[in-house]
């Protein structure tokens, strides 16, 4: 498949006038030969592992942004998730991977490591339990590393026990990084479906089916896909709407298709997947509630916004995969809170509720992301809106995924302030009726009939 000089050119124009970037080159690692029986052997392997491996991955990108550029605002990785290494030890605390994993990515200069991780939807083994125990220090003690922890699956249900378990590893984190708004929390990812090639984070893996190295590049663009939209007339009717996104989707793609190529090149490394979702930012104008008022929904979370936020998703895809032959990951479009200008507005206005962000997670790519809550929010409750979460995944075969933010010692209405790409969040109304029953029932919702595919 070639690319054009003139597509490049658009690209460009793109970039200098509406916020077009990579918004991350991420490196997916194996650490399959890494496991040991002893703590200190297995991270001196960890250690030695990505850093040769991703040696010159921040050089290539650096050299990518000058070449062609565009910006690619993250440089990250992927690692295998750690609990299936650390099966091969038995200390009860993983925090030390963790760390190691922490100076690894210091060392390569990258900004952000996913894959302290476990897969738990059908149960929870001893090294599972130890990681998911060890989460709250590792978070409050690394500035790098995120985790994630899979809790459902269409073929196996959902984990209630692990739900619960989740749902006071969450509160944990967010309690043992108070000092910094609780930003633990804000690391910590719990997912149903979570897929094993996904760029971004905090719910990046490198999964058992990948190769040893892969380069999967994660496209933005929020503010592209507005423009474009705004040079409809009110008239156009909503098959036009569809049409300009898929081709404003196409050309984004394209972008990162040719990114994704050269780095894996010039890496000596495969070329896995770009991911195409509409990841806003906290800059203005770059805001994926933008995209949806543009469409003409008055203000995001109003009437008519997962109407919008469907077809937004839909036109999207169908753009994404004629531009590439590997399109993957998640692609479709996020809906964080606290990283989109647009929902904290809506948020702060009382326009986008829970619930209806809630709603709208059936029909994105994700699900509940970047949400402060209270800081007073019972365990049952969380477990609740993550059960919620799990649910509309399970059944609707999808990923979802669940990154609330309990504000300790904060209230609705107040803020959290985290900077940079994080931004704000206003802490949201929680609906706190959620009993003390069905998050103690345990066991496992069954997998939903459309699961038997064979």
């Amino acid at each position: 498949m070639s690319i054009t000089p003139e597509e490049v050119a658009e690209t460009l124009n793109m970039v200098t006038e509406q916020h077009l970037d990579i918004r991350t080159i991420t490196m997916g690692i194996s650490l399959a030969g890494c496991a040991d029986e002893d703590m200190g052997r297995m991270c001196d392997k960890v250690y030695d592992r990505i850093t040769h491996q991703a040696a010159h991955l921040v050089e290539v990108a650096e050299e990518l942004e000058g070449e062609f550029g565009i910006p690619i605002v993250n440089k990250r990785i992927s690692v295998t998730p750690v609990a299936q290494i650390a099966a091969a030890c038995h200390d009860e605390d993983l925090t030390p991977i963790a760390a190691t994993l922490d100076r690894a990515a210091e060392a390569v200069g990258i900004d952000i490591l996913g894959g302290f991780s476990a897969l738990v939807q059908k149960g929870i083994g001893d090294a599972d339990r130890r990681l998911i125990a060890s989460i709250p220090h590792a978070l409050a003690t690394t500035t790098r590393v995120c985790s994630s922890v899979n809790v459902a699956s269409l073929r196996a249900g959902i984990n209630m026990d692990a739900v619960l378990l989740m749902a006071q590893t969450v509160l944990d984190a967010a309690k043992a990084t108070v000092d910094i708004d609780c930003y633990g929390a804000a690391k910590l990812v719990v997912f149903s479906n979570m897929v094993e090639d996904s760029p971004f984070m905090a719910g990046a893996i490198h999964g058992c089916g990948e190769a040893d190295a892969v380069i999967n590049v994660g496209v933005s663009g929020p503010g592209v896909m507005a423009a474009a939209l705004s040079e409809l007339p009110e008239s156009a009717d909503m098959m036009e709407v569809a049409e300009r996104i898929k081709q404003t989707a196409f050309k984004i793609t394209r972008a990162g298709e040719l990114m994704s190529r050269t780095a894996a090149a010039r890496l000596g490394v495969e070329k896995g997947i770009v991911d195409l979702s509409l990841a806003p930012t906290p800059a203005v104008g770059d805001s994926v509630a933008r995209i949806l008022e543009v469409m003409g929904v008055g203000q995001c979370g109003g009437p008519g916004t997962t109407c919008a936020l469907a077809m937004l998703n839909d036109a999207v895809k169908k753009g994404g995969v004629m531009a590439s032959s590997s399109v993957g990951g998640l692609s479709g479009a996020f809906i964080p809170v606290s990283e989109d200008a647009g929902m904290i507005q809506a948020a702060k206005d009382g326009a986008l509720s829970l619930e209806k962000l809630e709603a709208m997670t059936c029909v994105c790519s994700v699900g509940l992301d970047m949400i402060a809550i209270p800081g007073d929010t019972s365990v049952e409750t969380i477990a609740g809106i993550i059960a919620d979460e799990m649910a509309i995944g399970v059944i609707n075969s999808k990923t979802t995924a669940v990154r609330v933010i309990p504000a300790i010692g904060k209230s609705e209405g107040d803020v959290l302030e985290f900077g940079g790409l994080f931004g704000s969040a206003p802490v949201m109304h929680v609906n706190e009726h959620a009993g003390h029953v069905l998050a103690h029932r345990g066991g496992r919702f069954p997998a939903p009939l459309n699961s038997l595919k064979n």
